[in-house]
């Protein structure tokens, strides 16, 4: 197999050898399916709840989208407004920096007094674990634009607001899309971990009865299915990025 195409089906061939050691470990030491389920028995159970798996697998891909939405529009505008202004910058990086540290589980409780429980905790918690990192990185991209290039457009009659909006914000794509392919999964988790604690639908949800009722590899495919979910947007992402980028990915070009 040639290095390029050896690269390329890498993550595949990975993940093969993953599972036929797991496989292979849980045959051989016998582990029973309650403490390790092999990977077969968890492709069995997923297949046998594939309906019941399917249902919870999509509110939970919606709900998700939609508080990533809304992390994609609040972090934009908010690392613009970081981004373009020093004073901003200065004031806003240190409480948004300790705002993040909290730890998101936490907020569940207080969601599910404010809106009791269903889809809105779940959809806030993906919001509120996921607009961080593309905020960061479009203040970033912004920030850092070099003076000197700045110095020359402003000499040629630009304004700050064309400055930013002509030349920072398409610099800041990298960035940009870099931080969707890390939020995406961020807001995933968000969303299972809320759906663990205050809602009766989604993968969380299904983890939880599936524990309960002493079903791991029940539990195990569901984690499979939430990890599949996120795998897949970010290959999009990455897909997008790079159609959308080239130029700021010249060495990926020829892959």
């Amino acid at each position: 197999m040639k290095p390029k195409a050896l690269e390329r089906y890498s993550p595949w061939l990975l993940l093969i050898v993953t599972l036929v050691l797991w496989e292979a470990i849980c045959r051989i030491f016998n582990v029973t399916e309650f403490i390790f389920p092999s990977p077969s028995r968890i492709a069995a159970q997923v297949w046998e709840f594939k309906g019941e798996i399917g249902k919870h697998a999509w509110r939970t891909f919606w709900v998700t989208m939609v508080g990533f939405g809304i992390a994609i529009v609040v972090g934009v505008l908010l690392g613009f407004l970081m981004g373009s202004s020093r004073m901003a910058y200065t004031a806003m990086y240190p409480l948004m920096t300790g705002f993040n540290a909290l730890p998101k589980a936490a907020f569940v409780p207080i969601l599910v007094v404010w809106f009791g429980i269903g889809v809105g905790p779940a959809i806030l918690t993906a919001f509120l674990i996921s607009f961080f990192p593309i905020m960061v990185n479009i203040a970033t991209g912004l920030a850092t634009l070099e003076p000197e290039l700045e110095d020359v457009l402003r000499v040629l009659g630009a304004k700050r607001w064309d400055v930013l909006t002509k030349v920072g914000m398409p610099r800041s794509m990298p960035y940009f899309f870099g931080s969707l392919k890390v939020a995406i999964t961020l807001a995933f988790v968000g969303t299972t971990v809320s759906e663990m604690t205050a809602a009766n639908e989604g993968i969380g949800y299904l983890l939880i009865s599936a524990g309960s009722a002493m079903q791991m590899g029940l539990a195990f495919g569901g984690l499979v299915v939430v990890g599949a979910m996120a795998m897949v947007m970010y290959e999009l992402f990455d897909y997008v990025e790079k159609h959308t980028t080239a130029w700021a990915h010249r060495g990926s070009q020829n892959h």
